[in-house]
């Protein structure tokens, strides 16, 4: 299981897709922005029913013999408790990841996104409000990946370090 944090923009959703990609099947994605905002149309708030969701969700996955990649803003204080448990619970590899962009560089590839609906209801100043420097989750359990590594080097540090690069993809 591989979790991977960060603000808005820091480029946790691509991780998380070339991850699956580089892996193949058998890699399950359980993005918070997903479960919170589409399934459930939920606002991030501290106690949310998305919090759950995203635990069942991951430990379903597990339980049935997928790998997991948690991937969202997951704020420490609101996911932090229910991450840490998931990591306890999981009887196999766990590797957690806080991608540390700062705001500037969040703004300059947030307006590299192709939606252009999103662009124009999703502003600087909402990232801004969103952005939360180094909320790390406590006692060290996250590796630090900085703006400097590039996406391929990303996927390339969380494949070998979680093990995945020595696995074979289970074509499902």
């Amino acid at each position: 299981m591989i979790v991977v944090r960060g603000n808005s923009a820091s480029g946790k959703s691509s991780v998380a897709a070339g991850l699956r990609e580089q892996f193949g099947r058998n890699l399950a994605i359980v993005g918070q922005d997903n479960l919170r905002r589409t399934v459930l149309r939920e606002r991030d708030r501290p106690g949310g029913a998305n919090i759950g969701l995203i635990d069942l969700t991951a430990r379903y996955a597990l339980d049935n013999g997928f790998h997991v990649v948690v991937e969202g803003i997951l704020y420490a204080d609101r996911y932090g408790p229910m991450l840490q448990n998931l990591v306890r619970a999981h009887r196999g590899v766990s590797r957690c990841y806080y991608l540390d962009v700062p705001y500037e560089e969040t703004v300059r590839r947030h307006a590299t996104k192709p939606d252009a609906e999103y662009l124009t209801h999703v502003t600087p100043d909402h990232l801004s409000d969103w952005y939360w420097e180094k909320d790390l989750l406590p006692d060290g359990v996250e590796s630090v990946i900085g703006a400097t590594s590039t996406l391929d080097d990303s996927i390339q540090q969380l494949l070998r370090e979680s093990g995945l690069d020595q696995i074979p993809s289970i074509d499902r």
